[in-house]
């Protein structure tokens, strides 16, 4: 029986325990005990959520076996969109998200990137839902405090707090599954906490926790946040890519003013697009695009989301010491014939749109099957043939023509060299690296 000391008043106040309102003090409810770590935790929690998963297989060929999962996830939009680990939902058949309110609601995966162990999913609440604030991880300090918060063992949000252990830790846990540039941590993650945030002081995100080292104590890891920008920007940017011609490119670049703080800048602007045609200029800072402040491309793509073609775009930039606003309408795009052009000059390859090619640890719904092979180029020197369903490019599926044309139009495309793809040749998943000549 556990035996708790107590003591009268007169003793408490004789050891300092305790004072009485009329010695001097307001007395405020949690007077001294709101700190910095409660108020983050505060502030973060309610666009936290608790996953659960269904998988069934069938072990004799017809009794289903239905084993459930757990996970955590983090909302990035209004709208129902929320990060979490692409391991939480691979290969499931249900998925159930519950708000901190409680309310419980189907999530549907919207797009998953198994290389960076990132997928997106979304939910219909029905109303507009409380966002994480996102922070950055390219100024983290060691030893400064951070805070973890998730479904650790099916215990709904569950907060636990340490420090920053060490930075850009490569990590392997197996000989399908490693993680580079990871943040170590000592704040407490289990089973459960997969995809769930990694706080500053501040309460803003600053990584995605993926992992922990089994058998040992207060080893820990997470995904920075920089990194899951532009994962899950790309990703959104793939949803709106077909059809929509957005005028302008952009990149994220360090703010002169705050100089850890990555900003978003117009990198060129499409001759006769609409935003040419309104002034926009490459080197102007996007502020601000529909209602959505811009701080990252994740901002600039959830602003960008559900849009269509003819939909008139308000963005407000700064140009110098100046502020302007442009309105412009978005357009259709021939998608097809920008990236049938591109593939031949860049890739050596044409192609036409195919059938699904289905494979284990792909949803596509289509493909890309080569028609012909430019003789000298990349593709034909490590051995692409016609006929070939081409499947991949560096980490993204490709089945349809506007992903070819993400694929080969990005800002970092150079950095991605040399250049892996993924085909199907007789049924038989083939993949190589295209060596890309300037």
């Amino acid at each position: 029986m556990r035996r708790h000391l107590v003591l009268p008043l007169g003793l408490m106040l004789l050891f300092g325990l305790a004072r009485p309102a009329w010695a001097g003090d307001v007395v405020t409810p949690h007077h001294g005990r709101r700190t910095a770590i409660v108020e983050a935790i505060q502030r973060a929690q309610p666009a936290v959520v608790n996953i659960h998963s269904e998988r069934v297989s069938y072990a004799d060929g017809a009794t289903p076996n239905r084993a459930n999962g757990m996970g955590t996830g983090i909302i990035v939009d209004p709208r129902g969109y929320i990060v979490t680990n692409h391991h939480v939902v691979d290969d499931v058949n249900l998925l159930r998200v519950r708000l901190p309110d409680g309310t419980a609601y189907l999530a549907k995966v919207i797009a998953r990137s198994k290389e960076h162990d990132l997928a997106l999913i979304k939910i219909d609440a029905g109303k507009s839902l409380p966002i994480i604030r996102v922070g950055t991880s390219s100024d983290l300090l060691i030893g400064e405090t951070v805070i973890a918060i998730g479904n650790a063992f099916g215990y709904e949000n569950t907060v636990s707090v340490g420090i920053v252990s060490a930075l850009n830790r490569d990590v392997t846990l197996n000989k399908e599954i490693s993680y580079k540039s990871l943040i170590q941590t000592d704040a407490s993650i289990n089973p459960g906490n997969s995809g769930g945030p990694l706080l500053n002081i501040e309460g803003e995100l600053v990584g995605v926790n993926v992992a922990i080292r089994a058998g040992a104590q207060g080893i820990s890891f997470a995904i920075p946040v920089d990194q899951m920008v532009r994962v899950v920007g790309d990703m959104l940017a793939r949803r709106r890519a077909q059809d929509l011609a957005l005028g302008f490119g952009y990149q994220d670049v360090m703010n002169a003013e705050e100089p850890l703080r990555p900003r978003v800048t117009v990198a060129k602007v499409h001759p006769q697009s609409g935003a040419a045609k309104a002034g926009l200029q490459p080197g102007d800072l996007i502020l601000q695009v529909g209602e959505v402040s811009v701080h990252n491309p994740l901002d600039l793509e959830r602003a960008l989301c559900d849009r269509k073609p003819n939909d008139r775009l308000p963005v407000r930039v700064r140009r110098g010491e100046q502020e302007i606003s442009f309105e412009f309408p978005l357009e259709v795009e021939d998608t097809q014939s920008e990236a049938q052009g591109k593939a031949w000059d860049v890739l050596g390859l044409r192609f036409r749109a195919g059938t699904a090619e289905r494979r284990s640890d792909s949803t596509a719904t289509g493909s890309l099957v080569v028609t012909a092979v430019r003789p000298g180029s990349p593709a034909e020197k490590v051995g692409i043939q016609k006929g070939d369903a081409l499947v991949g490019l560096h980490h993204w599926e490709i089945s349809q023509f506007d992903h070819l044309s993400f694929v080969l139009n990005h800002t970092d495309f150079r950095k991605f060299q040399p250049l892996r793809f993924h085909i199907v040749r007789n049924g038989q998943r083939h993949w190589g690296n295209l060596e890309i000549r300037d």
